[in-house]
């Protein structure tokens, strides 16, 4: 199966099993608690898990040519999860995964 298809699936199944609403509601919740400075993951990690293990996302894998597809699902299927601590985190240990993972192989 191919990438696009792949990831349109995911997108398409995320969508489905969670309507916009409580989409957006736990965005919203997740922005009210990190402003709180209380953040509970639990459930956006598990959603996020679900994505990479559909992706079959493996960070050795991807350590050379980043494939941010799994990030990019995320944003589209909960809006504004970009303006999230939870995201930019995401961000931030993959890129020093791989530089990690890069430094390791030198």
């Amino acid at each position: 199966m191919s990438k696009a298809i792949l990831r349109e699936n995911i997108t398409k199944n995320l969508k489905e099993h969670y309507n916009r609403d409580t989409r957006k509601r736990l965005v919203k919740k997740l922005k009210e608690e990190e402003k709180e400075e209380k953040p509970n993951y639990l459930i956006i990690n598990q959603i996020f898990s679900y994505v990479l293990k559909e992706l079959h996302w493996n960070m050795a894998e991807n350590a050379q040519t980043w494939d941010n597809t799994p990030l990019d699902i995320m944003n589209e299927v909960f809006p504004q999860i970009s303006q999230t601590v939870w995201y930019t985190e995401q961000k931030i240990t993959t890129k020093k995964e791989i530089n990690v993972q890069r430094d390791d192989e030198k």
